[in-house]
């Protein structure tokens, strides 16, 4: 990567810097906090009419490169009359001095207090950033609780693939959009600007009412919950006449016309991904029935080839990055991959940029990508994700790939010069039994021994990851019980002495694996409703700050705020997780419109426990799971018949001002 030199920036007239720049020096990793990355955006304040602060509840080294959150922050800043910033999650270190020394939540970028801003957008990856945005919230001096904020105070507005579910902390957000991004900023802009130009008529309440009219806004305070005697959601309904039943996820179809981000940001202090991001395409129809992200971000809709190879030229001249990522749920399947790798790979011959594409499906992978991948000599990782042990148990989740077509590709690796590949599955999925975790051990097992003989060599070496399952809204897997985490640890157990048990193979493979504990908490926040909103305060009240990092989670913590909170309310912990919810019962996003249809998720549900496999609707008639006509939206995909433009090598890159390789 690049590194930008610092140079001293004049301090905004509202900015907490003197306050905040005595501190640094008593805190770990201080750089983070500085602000000033090539591609950071500082507006002036009294210029802007609209001003965003944009969070990724994480630690800056997670939440730096987070797409969403770049692209949102370059689409506003372009904009005249609109200001956006970025805050990231403070470390407990810094959390207890900003405390004593009165320093508010602030921005990277000029510094400034969260609470001065207009809107503050959270987007949520998963729910354990939950514990995170409570610290924001207190940190900012913004009231905690949503009913009790005012016109001085900014709308919380959540965003994210968790914002799909965002009832357990309906309490502590004002509104929350679903789906795309990149138009709905834009419109609730428009809304903000003219409702402070009129003088901001009917106060707070009309701001949220305006947002809500969009049909696509989601504002909770506008929606009463009614629950049962046995604690099962009765109904959700709108509390006044002009607000919509249900809400609908935003669809942003042309990709071609957001090419964000130009001007990406390079990080100061290290960071998770370190590289050029492109999306090549959106949405993904594989079917994999455990996978949120495959069933809310539907249709699939394709980058073209020409606008890729645009943005790679582009980004890779500003930035000065040396990977370029190729993104998507499943990049191997966007229908032009083969020649845009190729395309890449020959512009970039003889320098030192590498193609990566984090996440390739097993059947999708073939030798020519791979040579392409590695033409100029550097191999980033290989990441294949077969996610059950078992042929059977990969039917239930229908992510169809056969111990044969796995051995065939992990070779095809190894033979053009990978010495490891990544393996990822995961444990607790529905109907699974030990044996279907134990044949992890044996297809691991098989992957060297055909990688040895293939390649003559035993330096081989292959990673097995494991993780939980966690059933998610708007998934054919939501109504699924959760399983126990003894019962899940106790399976990774038997599986770590399985890969073992052969020592000349199980020293070459490595073994990662998450415990059940985690999953079960995230599995409560996932499919909770507004009851659980009082577990997360409490479990914030007692101390619960970076949930999603091991060493900073409690299980006990959150088990023990379970116990105190819930049962007021006539449920517990294992009512939301290790209990199978029936057809009929009202889910607490029902709602929340992802464009799904529900009696096709069920359907698709009970074929999952009949071990029947769904086909790709991008290949084959379409099997009406709803979104295309409910979304209005249909499926986008290639070729174009372009190849990618300019084919001219590059014969070194043309870097930013003030970077060096």
């Amino acid at each position: 990567m690049s590194v930008q030199s610092t140079t001293p920036r004049p301090v905004a007239a509202n900015s907490v810097w003197p306050r905040l720049e005595p501190l640094l020096p008593q805190v770990t990793k201080p750089i983070q906090y500085v602000g000033g990355e090539l591609g950071a955006v500082v507006k002036d304040w009294d210029a802007a009419v609209v001003r965003w602060a944009l969070m990724y509840p994480d630690a800056y080294e997670v939440g730096l490169p987070n797409q969403g959150v770049q692209i949102l922050y370059e689409v506003l800043n372009e904009l005249p009359d609109v200001l956006a910033e970025r805050t990231y999650a403070v470390w407990p270190d810094l959390e207890k001095l900003m405390r004593t020394h009165g320093v508010p939540q602030f921005t990277v970028d000029a510094h400034r207090s969260v609470r001065d801003f207009d809107v503050f957008g959270v987007s949520f990856a998963t729910e354990l950033g939950y514990t995170n945005l409570l610290t924001a919230i207190d940190l900012a001096g913004i009231p905690m609780l949503a009913a009790d904020r005012t016109e001085a105070d900014p709308v919380v507005l959540a965003g994210g693939h968790a914002a799909f579910n965002p009832e357990p902390i309906a309490d502590f957000v004002d509104a929350a959009v679903l789906g795309d991004g990149e138009e709905a900023v834009l419109e609730i802009t428009a809304i903000v600007r003219e409702w402070k130009a009129e003088g901001c008529p009917g106060g707070r309440d009309e701001l949220l009412l305006r947002l809500a009219r969009t049909e696509s806004v989601y504002v909770p305070r506008f929606y009463d919950v009614d629950y049962l005697p046995d604690g099962r959601i009765q109904r959700v309904v709108p509390n006044r006449a002009d607000v919509p039943f249900r809400v609908h996820k935003r669809t942003t179809m042309d990709l071609d016309a957001w090419p964000y981000p130009k001007k990406p940001l390079v990080p100061l202090a290290e960071t998770v991904h370190e590289r050029y991001a492109v999306e090549i395409f959106r949405g993904c129809t594989r079917g994999c029935r455990f996978c949120q992200a495959g069933m809310i971000t539907r249709p699939v809709r394709e980058r073209s080839i020409t606008t890729v190879g645009q943005m790679v030229r582009e980004g890779l001249e500003f930035s000065g990055f040396h990977e370029v990522g190729l993104l998507s749920l499943s990049s191997a399947d966007h229908s032009e991959i083969g020649d845009m790798c190729s395309g890449l790979a020959q512009q970039y011959e003889g320098t030192n940029v590498s193609l990566s594409l984090p996440s390739t499906r097993v059947d999708a992978f073939n030798i020519d990508l791979a040579q392409e991948l590695s033409r100029n000599g550097r191999r980033t990782g290989l990441t294949f994700a077969p996610e059950g042990g078992s042929e059977r148990i990969r039917k239930v989740i229908n992510k169809m790939v056969s111990k044969d077509d796995l051995i065939r590709t992990v070779v095809t690796a190894y033979t053009n010069g990978w010495r490891q590949v990544k393996l990822y599955f995961m444990c607790g999925l529905p109907t699974e039994t030990d044996d279907d975790v134990l044949e992890i051990a044996e297809m691991a097992h098989e992957v060297i021994r055909a990688g040895r003989a293939a390649t003559g060599s035993k330096d081989i070496r292959c990673t097995v990851s494991i993780g939980g399952f966690v059933p998610k809204p708007h998934t054919p897997f939501q109504w699924a019980a959760m399983e126990r985490p003894e019962v899940i640890d106790g399976r990774l157990r038997l599986l770590k002495q399985a890969i073992n048990a052969d020592r000349s193979l199980g020293r070459a493979i490595g073994f990662r694996y998450h415990d059940g504990e985690p999953s079960l908490i995230e599995g409560l926040l996932s499919r909770g409703d507004r009851r659980v909103g009082a577990v997360i305060h409490r479990v914030w009240e007692n101390g619960g700050r970076f949930d999603g990092w091991s060493e900073h989670f409690s299980y006990q913590r959150w088990v023990d705020a379970a116990a105190e909170v819930l049962p007021g309310f006539g449920v517990d912990l294992d009512w939301y997780t290790t209990r199978e919810r029936d057809e009929l019962e009202v889910l607490p996003w029902d709602h929340l419109d992802s464009g799904l249809d529900k009696d096709w998720l069920w359907q698709d549900w009970q074929d999952s426990l009949g071990e029947y496999e769904q086909d790709d609707c991008r290949w084959t008639p379409c099997f009406d799971c709803g979104v295309c006509p409910a979304m209005d939206t249909e499926i986008q995909i290639g070729p174009t018949g372009k190849k990618l433009l300019p084919l001219t090598p590059v014969n070194g890159l043309k870097l930013p001002a003030g970077a060096e390789q």
